[in-house]
């Protein structure tokens, strides 16, 4: 096994996480061009949604299929080829010119990134020792967030200038350079063991995952954590270049820095885990990420600033824990069990970003936070029955 502070572990997480950066800047590319979007295509905010919500919702149907094709042929080969598809989709993107086939391109990109997301973390599993599968977990999510923040930026300040077909070109030439590094680097598995099941046995295997409350209940956790936290974002970017702040897109795009506060809480993650009880951890994160959009109620750019680093904060503190805690607790098909946790994960901030921004365009902030609350309490009350089942003890 991988351990830390060796060669092979700062080579094998380096590259995973190179690879999780590539991931999501792809995904994450066009949120900061929504409301420029919306007025190019003469669109509403929750019909321009699709082009972030058709990638995120193709990502969650397609994890599952992808974890059982790793089951059969291993991890690695399914990394790569994902690693592939997103520069050749990123350049067939450059050439649509309507929403509709744009979407569907998006939709394409979804299946693409969902291969490399599927696996990664069940390799780190197999591969790794206990104690450095929580650092490196922590790692690669640290990297998941750098990756948004970076194709954040990168779509809101280039999209700006140079339209969105130029910031997609870009993004597909950097993504392929990237993929020949990551595969240079990330070694062959030493620990898999192949498993050819027929479909039948792994529909098996999912239920059972389902028919655990210790892992479902972290499943919804995660959910409802991604649907909050990824869309009061988009929510803000609606409201920062509306009136009163009528701000250009490249500057509201820059509130993607806030999530660099997530990037150390996802760190620190691993070490909470190590010394305290993963579920305090997660109800932790829950409230700071509560305080964060309360906060926002407050109409200043000082306050919006606050508000997003302590829900960045939070949420990933949150989602680092939840993550790693399905992984631990699936004893068997650990591939199957973080890829359906990410199924809940990107569900949730597709179907969340419907409820958000139509609490936007009908009450402004206020409903959102109305909205937002509820969604809060249902999570915490998740949390308590989490913390119900993991006391019962394994028959």
């Amino acid at each position: 096994m991988i351990e830390t502070n060796t060669l092979a572990y700062k080579k094998t997480s380096f590259a995973l996480a190179l690879g999780s950066f590539i991931v999501f800047c792809n995904l994450y590319l066009f949120q900061p061009m929504l409301p420029l979007m919306a007025t190019e295509f003469s669109v509403s905010a929750t019909q321009i949604n699709w082009v972030l919500a058709a990638t995120t919702l193709m990502l969650a149907v397609c994890l599952i299929p992808w974890a059982i094709a790793s089951e059969i042929v291993g991890r690695r080969i399914i990394m790569v080829i994902s690693l592939l598809l997103m520069p050749i989709v990123g350049l067939a993107m450059v050439f649509t010119q309507d929403l509709f086939t744009l979407t569907l391109a998006r939709a394409v990109m979804g299946i693409s990134v969902a291969g490399y997301v599927a696996v990664a973390v069940a390799y780190m599993a197999e591969e790794f020792s206990p104690k450095a599968l929580m650092l490196a977990v922590g790692g690669y999510i640290s990297a998941n967030s750098l990756g948004g923040i970076a194709g954040r930026l990168y779509g809101g300040i280039i999209g700006e200038q140079l339209g969105w077909h130029g910031a997609v070109l870009g993004m597909a030439v950097m993504s392929l350079l990237g993929a020949i590094v990551v595969i240079k680097l990330l070694p062959q598995q030493q620990h898999f063991i192949p498993h050819n099941h027929q479909l039948h046995v792994h529909g098996r295997q999912l239920l059972a995952h389902l028919k655990q409350p210790v892992l479902w209940l972290a499943m919804l956790i995660g959910g409802l954590n991604f649907a909050l936290f990824i869309n009061l974002y988009s929510v803000t970017g609606f409201r920062l270049v509306a009136a009163p702040f009528n701000l250009p897109l490249s500057w509201a795009s820059l509130i993607f820095l806030c999530y660099l506060s997530g990037t150390i809480t996802s760190r620190l993650s691993g070490r909470w885990a190590s010394k305290f009880n993963p579920l305090s951890g997660m109800i932790l994160g829950g409230v700071l990420s509560l305080i964060g959009m309360w906060l926002g109620l407050i109409e200043s750019r000082f306050t919006i600033l606050i508000s997003l680093l302590l829900l960045s904060s939070g949420a990933f503190f949150t989602h680092s824990l939840a993550y790693a805690w399905v992984s631990h607790h699936a004893k068997v098909a650990k591939a199957t069990a973080t890829a359906l946790y990410l199924v809940h994960y990107y569900v949730g901030g597709s179907l969340g970003g419907f409820l958000l921004i139509y609490c936007w365009q009908h009450g402004g902030w206020d409903t959102v936070v109305a909205g937002g609350t509820i969604l809060y309490a249902i999570m915490f009350i998740l949390c308590g029955y989490l913390i119900k089942a993991k006391q019962q003890p394994v028959l």
